[in-house]
């Protein structure tokens, strides 16, 4: 099977991108700087293009069968300037059906579904939301995932030397997934896709808040002491008047803190494979 990856040298776009090489998947990245990226992915052709050209679409989507999308609201981005999953999204369905692709798969998120709720309005969720909306109605088939928050969150985003940063109050848990487990899954999904339509909720073995998850990471982290530092979201909300990336941070920390998530994975378990890594043991290990 040949695919294109577009976004691969992310927090998630490695492990998955490299999980799909070591299944003997055909992969093509996708990607704006082909020098870097070509460091990442060694055994794997690179192809300068970006989403907002339709051109470069065009070449890499030629003779293959497959576009994975990883795709992400910049966070010092605003709604008006042109997004990859709003005006990226377009594109690559209208490329896609010009070269005869057969399926899209795009990684989505279960936080997406807060929008709305308690009053909550982001435009970053909506378009998510939007998203998924376009890739359904796009008449190609597709796989889409909804994640629940990943475990690379903590090293990538949150731990800031010794400190793990923790805006606002977490009052609902998270079914933490590693991305290694996540990789696992999106493989299996290719082996059973078909010519259906999927869609998929990834959540992991246990659920925590974030200040539960925390706690444990301090527990079992070998590297270091960490601590827990506390910020309100009102005063990170306030600041984010004059910081496109900061109010991008309170914002989508709200959402996390509040969405109600409920346990969905099973039907997922039963196709793509149980998760096998706990929160300790990543904790342990990263």
């Amino acid at each position: 099977m040949k695919l294109v990856f577009i976004g691969a040298t992310g927090m998630l776009g490695k492990p998955v991108a490299k999980k799909l090489l070591e299944a003997g998947y055909d992969v093509t990245v996708f990607a704006r700087d082909v020098i870097k990226t070509q460091r990442f992915f060694t055994r794997s052709k690179v192809i300068k293009g970006d989403v907002f050209d339709k051109e470069s679409l065009l070449n890499a989507f030629t003779d293959k069968e497959v576009v994975y999308m990883n795709l992400s609201v910049a966070q010092n981005s605003k709604e008006k300037e042109l997004q990859p999953e709003r005006e990226g999204v377009k594109n690559i369905i209208e490329v896609a059906k010009q070269q005869g692709i057969k399926r899209l798969i795009y990684l989505s998120s279960l936080i997406k579904n807060y929008q709305g709720m308690n009053g909550f309005d982001w435009w970053a969720l909506e378009l998510k939301q939007k998203a998924v909306a376009a890739i359904k109605s796009s008449g190609l088939s597709y796989t889409i995932f909804y994640p629940s928050t990943f475990m690379e969150t903590f090293p990538y985003q949150m731990i800031r030397g010794n400190k793990i940063m923790m805006p606002g109050n977490s009052v609902a848990p998270m079914w933490f997934i590693a991305a290694e487990d996540f990789a696992k899954q999106v493989a299996r999904s290719f082996e059973v896709a078909g010519n259906e339509n999927r869609e998929y909720v990834i959540q992991g073995l246990e659920p925590f808040t974030f200040g539960e998850a925390a706690k444990l990471l301090i527990e079992n982290y070998k590297k270091k002491k960490l601590k827990i530092i506390k910020a309100p979201i009102g005063l990170i909300k306030f600041l984010g008047k004059f910081n496109a990336k900061m109010n991008y941070g309170a914002t989508i920390c709200e959402a996390l803190n509040n969405y109600p998530e409920k346990f969905e994975s099973g039907e997922t378990w039963k196709e793509l494979g149980k998760p096998v890594i706990s929160l300790k043991d990543y904790a342990s290990a990263f």
